[in-house]
């Protein structure tokens, strides 16, 4: 049964940094986009980055890039978002989320929404404030 967890939330202060992890079991990474999502209350819960399988395409939602890098480590199944000069208005519940593709295009990977991913993780909470 493929699983993701997240870790490495916590509490930062405005322009502080924190580098989320999400460690995968029970699936191939390389055939899987994966994706971050975050969730802040009372808020729709929002695509924030991808990263897809065999390639390795990136794309990232306009409000974090330049702030926002995805990556992966294929050797211990698991992908990381490190997120730098962090802002009030990033705290929510970040969530990782897989979906099954293979694909060999190069082009940025695309941002799903949420009802189109096939497996989730848990979430880990980011909060940043003063």
């Amino acid at each position: 049964q493929p699983q993701l967890v997240e870790s490495g939330g916590g509490v930062v202060k405005p322009g502080g940094s924190l580098r989320l992890s999400c460690t995968t079991s029970g699936f191939t990474l390389d055939h899987y986009l994966i994706t971050w999502f975050r969730q802040a209350p009372g808020k729709e819960r929002e695509g924030v980055s991808c990263i897809s399988g065999l390639v390795r395409s990136t794309n990232y939602v306009d409000s974090v890039k330049g702030r926002f890098t995805i990556s992966r480590d294929n050797a211990k199944n698991t992908v990381y978002l490190e997120m730098n000069s962090l802002k009030p208005e990033d705290t929510a519940v970040y969530y990782c989320a897989a979906k099954f593709m293979i694909s060999t295009v190069q082009s940025p990977c695309v941002i799903r929404r949420p009802d189109h991913m096939d497996y989730w993780g848990k979430g880990t909470l980011v909060t940043v404030s003063p």
